[in-house]
């Protein structure tokens, strides 16, 4: 195997390290809450900005909090490859998500910068401020901004304290009227490629430490609401009751069922449920929750969407309940171009292991950046299969291989309709 790199042996180390340190900044002191535009956000960006310098890498950030550093090539104007993933979290979150791809992008870079080595292309190392979207509910702000697609409407979104994303900007530090000047043009992009952890058990039931992603799967999101009318738990019969909660989980499991029914690639999920006015002895005259549907297949995807929703509404209907639902989200699928799953594979290939393809069921920084320029994906085995969990892990010696591979990936790199 060719490794030029001659601390090999302490990359897994390094990793684990860092990845320890980001975890640490985090808005709870019992677990990792990391949300995007937080204090605990700048501490992290701070944190990789060194990291980024200490590698080689001219870094800043840019106007909507995403941190950027850039390794020059040897041809300054050649279209540059872009690497990164996410340093936002969920609630209660596992230490890897998105970190891994961002660690392991310094990583690499550091290693060609302690070799004295410029390829012909510049690397540009992106840590996404915002992907998971717990703040703001609007996922993928900070790749969305590069890609050049975010929705200037989304400054008016507002968190649970009632707090723009405008204003939170303006707090960070940044200009909220400088939003567009996030964004990149294609021709400066040749490609962008996200290492991350699978999310899923695939690559550790087939005992190989990395796999290439050949698709993304779409999504759609939602607010419901559900209107009846609150009364006392102890003087309304039954019969005449409008009760909000009951018809909200009547939904959820309608949701459920349709999912069970359809493809095995078709998900969904309610993550949030809150009753109103939410008393012990009053029957609640309101509720609202969220719906999270996803699918490999775009028409699986919109066949489920329309039944769903149809379902909802005829047994809202059904206890004359008032059912209003907004669209919070949508992704189509996003297929990963071919010919960075071939460079990828090759990488893997030359660093001794199988490939194995995949898809992927979650969304990542990738579907966004793929308005811009092509995006491929590496995914690296995780313990268990566990993800947006406390128990997500992965092994030192398998973050070393996805570092290693990412690196040869890089060197080998040639953009499309470059002379090689």
């Amino acid at each position: 195997m060719d490794r030029r790199d001659t601390d090999a042996a302490d990359i897994g180390a390094e990793i684990m390290a860092h990845v320890a340190a980001l975890a640490r900044l985090s808005e709870t002191p019992d677990g990792l809450t990391r949300r995007y535009l937080t204090p605990q956000h700048r501490q992290a960006a701070e944190l990789i900005l060194t990291w980024m310098r200490e590698a080689g890498m001219a870094a800043e950030l840019d106007p909507v909090g995403n941190v950027v550093g850039r390794y020059e090539g040897t041809d300054a104007a050649a279209p540059a490859l872009l690497l990164g993933s996410h340093i936002d979290t969920v609630r209660d979150a596992g230490h890897f998500d998105g970190m891994l791809g961002v660690v392991t992008a310094i990583a690499s870079v550091r290693r060609l910068h302690e070799a004295g080595e410029r390829l012909r292309h510049p690397v540009v190392v992106i840590a996404f401020g915002d992907e998971e979207g717990v703040r703001f509910r609007s996922t993928l702000i900070g790749s969305r901004a590069v890609a050049g697609t975010l929705d200037p409407a989304v400054l008016e979104a507002c968190d649970d304290d009632g707090i723009s994303l405008a204003q939170a900007l303006s707090d960070f530090g940044l200009d909220p009227s400088a939003l567009a000047e996030a964004a990149w043009t294609p021709d400066r992009v040749a490609a962008f490629v996200e290492v991350h952890i699978e999310q899923g058990p695939v690559l550790e039931r087939r005992r190989v430490p990395v796999g290439v992603v050949t698709s993304i799967a779409g999504a759609v999101r939602y607010d419901v609401e559900v209107t009846g009318m609150a009364g006392h738990a102890g003087t309304v019969p039954m019969a005449l009751r409008r009760d909000a909660l009951a018809g909200a989980a009547a939904a959820v499991l309608e949701l459920e069922r349709a999912c069970a029914e359809g493809p095995d690639d078709l998900v969904g999920t309610v993550g949030m449920i809150a009753a109103h006015p939410g008393a012990v002895n009053v029957i609640p005259g309101a509720a609202r929750f969220t719906m999270d549907l996803r699918a490999a297949c775009d028409e699986t995807l919109r066949q489920a969407e329309a039944t769903i929703l149809r379902r909802i509404g005829d047994l809202c209907a059904e206890r004359g309940l008032r059912v209003d639902v907004r669209k919070t989200h949508t992704d189509s699928c996003c297929p990963c171009d071919g010919a960075l799953q071939a460079a990828l594979g090759k990488a893997i290939t030359g660093e001794g292991y199988p490939v194995v393809s995949l898809a992927s069921g979650a969304g990542h920084d990738a579907m966004a950046m793929a308005d811009l320029a092509p995006v491929g994906m590496l995914f690296v085995r995780c313990c268990g299969g566990i993800s947006h969990n406390p128990a997500e892990g992965i092994e030192p010696e398998d973050a070393e291989v996805a570092t290693r591979i990412l690196l040869r990936f890089m060197r080998g790199f040639v953009p499309a309709g470059a002379r090689v």
